[in-house]
């Protein structure tokens, strides 16, 4: 069970890049396959079609997060435990995971098959788009269990140093959506895009599990689950379900907001959504990334190499940040023709961009330090600094400016002063909680 990579001994640049292309390689695909529906969409359908994926999306991002949040717990205690090198307790760990995992992703189906139609209700969704958007999410919601299993997998894999393979699926994936999508909405129409969606997550866990079987990296053995691990596991992984899911509450909060003003506005506000995850995935890779790798650290006692890896990962996400917000916020207008043809939403999108601009690079900031109070054992933190982040700041703000009469110009200063609050909170708590020091561990 020794992991790929020598986080403790080996270089910290050559190690965090060895763990962090792979891992940012697997996030652009993500974004690549969530892209190739909205592209199908918005030049097959038009508009309203594309507006209905925009109210879907808020519930799908917090189903994926939910799932990233609580398979990030496990990771921060298994890389611990890898990284103490305690062959027993990884076993236990992974076993005792695995069958609250799938419990837990059941549980989630059935509850949001049950409930859709009243939450999307809750979200005000304009009649117009309503039936296309339950539509949409009926079918994907049955796919959930694949979701969740396959991103659980990556978080096991991740724990032992391997994030090349997340990358592999990811591509087998995206391809397999971007021929298949455009089959199924020709011949069945919007909710044929949810059909090739649940196909490929599907094949792309199948793929996963023969990799893991031919593979062996480790066992599994349902005699290791053991009970009295559960209640660690849940404590870690509640914060960090929370610590993923408030972003994607804020967003579905914002969505709602915007959908007063115009369906223009709302499909708008979707492109820039999509766009902006190129800003976003860098930096949810860093964080991912340095929970495995300082979580290593911290099981081998090697509390100045978490420092260095924390050190190295702001210094080169915030450059990668700077790049390609520039190339970003530079050309958004004309990226937004991709999905839809309409110069109004171009205009917002724009606008959007250049208001947010340097907020991507801060965000960079805010998530290296917490993907290294993640790694530390302290999720709880990573979870308060996400509900000051978004609910005490971003979410009462651009409803205060909202009702002020700023519109959306207001709401996107929101975004902005959220991201600028955030980082100065996240590097305070790291300073606050340094990981140089053994006892802070």
């Amino acid at each position: 069970m020794m992991t790929k990579i020598d986080f403790i001994g080996g270089n910290t640049k050559h190690c965090l890049m060895a763990m962090a292309f792979p891992m940012i390689a697997a996030m652009f695909l993500n974004m690549m396959y969530n892209l190739v529906d909205s592209l199908w969409i918005g030049n097959l359908l038009g508009e309203t079609a594309y507006a209905a994926l925009t109210n879907s999306t808020p519930i799908i991002l917090i189903l994926t997060s939910v799932a990233m949040g609580a398979t990030n717990g496990v990771s921060i205690l298994l890389s611990q435990a890898v990284g103490a090198k305690d062959k027993k307790k990884t076993e236990c760990l992974i076993s005792t995971s695995f069958c609250a995992s799938a419990a837990f992703s059941l549980l989630v189906t059935i509850l949001l098959e049950t409930f859709l139609p009243g939450i999307l209700k809750a979200l005000n969704t304009p009649a117009e788009t309503y039936d296309l958007a339950y539509s949409y999410l009926s079918i994907y919601v049955l796919g959930y269990l694949a979701v969740y299993l396959y991103l659980y997998f990556t978080a096991v894999l991740r724990s032992f140093g391997n994030s090349v393979f997340q990358a592999a699926a990811m591509l087998v994936s995206t391809i397999l959506n971007a021929i298949l999508d455009p089959v199924f909405i020709r011949f069945i129409g919007f909710h044929g895009a949810a059909i090739a969606t649940l196909l490929s997550q599907a094949i792309c866990l199948l793929f996963m599990l023969i990799y893991l079987k031919k593979k062996k990296l480790f066992r599994f053995k349902i005699s290791a689950f053991d009970r009295n691990e559960v209640l660690p596991l849940i404590q870690k992984a509640i914060p960090s379900v929370i610590q993923q899911s408030i972003p994607a509450v804020s967003t579905t909060f914002l969505t709602s907001l915007v959908s007063t003003y115009s369906v223009t506005a709302i499909a708008a506000y979707g492109v820039a959504g999509k766009l902006e995850t190129i800003l976003f995935y860098p930096a949810m890779a860093l964080n991912m990334v340095l929970t495995t790798i300082i979580g290593q650290c911290v099981g081998g006692t090697r509390y100045d190499r978490a420092k260095d890896y924390l050190k190295c990962a702001l210094r080169y996400g915030c450059g990668l940040l700077v790049i390609l917000s520039v190339l970003i916020v530079g050309f958004s207008k004309q990226l937004s023709g991709l999905f839809i043809k309409s110069d109004d939403a171009a205009a917002i999108v724009g606008t959007y961009f250049l208001i947010v601009s340097i907020g991507y690079v801060l965000n960079t900031v805010t998530n290296c330090c917490l993907g290294a109070l993640n790694g530390m054992g302290k999720p709880s933190k990573s979870m308060l600094l996400m509900i000051f982040y978004y609910i005490v700041i971003r979410m009462p703000l651009a409803c205060l400016f909202s009702y002020l009469g700023f519109g959306l110009n207001g709401i996107w200063t929101a975004v902005l002063l959220s991201h600028v609050a955030a980082s100065i909170a996240a590097s305070m708590t790291v300073i606050i909680v340094p990981i140089v020091k053994e006892h802070a561990m």
